[in-house]
């Protein structure tokens, strides 16, 4: 599987952080790691609400610039060795900044943190600019007027509380987004039903949707979904690990990619479901019976929905297909 070239355009940064790192940063800030790591060495949770408070808790830890950097260096060499060929992340400098770590200082320890990443592998990244849904339209709306010309950045989405907030809220942040020249999707239809997703594409304009996995519940939207080419990033451990669907044997991905569909295959915040993108791969193939061809399809999608220019998007295509070939 490891061959199998492969492309994430889920992930949370934050979200990604191993938990060997998370333990060296709190030796070297002096903080209890206590109730943030479990048994299985990776992060204690037990529901919703507990999860956001670890998750806020190991954000704290990174408080510099080379912390980030760290980060992303270890996050994206982790990719590229299951076969990665691409990957953007979701980046949250209002995150940051409650943290202590000015906007520029973290999107710059990111950049070097990919930069080293893509040396070393051959891996290409990107950035998403990410609102908080939760702070507010007027924090999402001034997010989206502080993007600048950076070659990572490429587009922009929303995270947070889904049940905050309609997406018509946010639609003049991503009208500004837009106009910037970035990318959109939007958090959708992951604890909230298939009408946020409607809502998205309604009022968002975006051309991915993240999670978007509950729009299985309504055919009419999984027929406009598939009519439209919208892309959904789906992250099947995680829904399984937030209670959506009991196991991967019985989450839609299979569903939703028969329907016409296009759907991509991403890890969300791998530790905290012990997981990671290869593991991803694997447990479609093994628990939905997904063989290459189809797995590879799913990257092809990834690649073809990325936000990059056409020629790397071309090259990157070329790589999917020179393995399809071999395969």
């Amino acid at each position: 599987m490891t061959a199998l070239p492969k492309a994430e355009l889920h992930c949370h940064i934050e979200g990604a952080a191993p938990p060997a790192l998370v333990r060296r940063l709190a030796g070297r800030y002096g903080v209890d790691t206590a109730g943030i790591l479990d048994d299985r060495g990776g992060y204690a949770w037990h529901d919703f609400a507990s999860f956001l408070d670890t998750y806020g808790r190991v954000s704290a830890l990174f408080r510099s610039g080379t912390d980030f950097r760290d980060l992303a260096h270890a996050y994206f060499t982790s990719i590229a060795a299951e076969g990665a060929i691409y990957g953007e992340i979701f980046i949250a400098p209002d995150i940051a900044e409650a943290g202590g770590v000015p906007a520029a200082d973290y999107i710059a320890g990111l950049d070097d943190g990919m930069d080293a990443a893509e040396a070393e592998t051959g891996i290409v990244t990107r950035m998403i600019l990410t609102g908080v849904r939760h702070l507010g339209p007027a924090r999402v709306r001034a997010l989206a007027e502080t993007a600048v010309a950076h070659p990572r950045i490429t587009g922009f989405g929303i995270a947070g509380d889904e049940t905050m907030h309609h997406p018509r809220d946010f639609a003049d942040a991503f009208r500004v987004a837009r106009e910037a020249g970035l990318g959109l999707t939007a958090h959708a239809g992951e604890l909230a039903g298939p009408e946020s997703v409607r809502a998205a594409l309604d009022h968002l304009g975006v051309t991915r949707i993240g999670h978007g996995v509950r729009a299985i519940e309504d055919p009419a939207l999984v027929e406009r979904l598939a009519a439209e080419g919208i892309v959904l990033e789906l992250c099947p451990s995680s829904n399984v690990a937030l209670g959506l669907y009991p196991d991967i044997s019985r989450h839609p991905f299979r569903r939703l990619m028969e329907a016409g569909v296009r759907v991509t295959v991403n890890s969300d915040d791998p530790p905290y479901f012990h997981t990671s993108l290869g593991h991803e791969y694997e447990l479609l193939g093994r628990d939905q019976g997904l063989g290459d061809a189809a797995l590879l399809q799913a990257t092809r999608t990834a690649i073809e929905a990325a936000f990059v220019d056409d020629k790397t998007r071309e090259t990157l295509l070329e790589r999917v297909d020179a393995a399809a070939t071999g395969a």
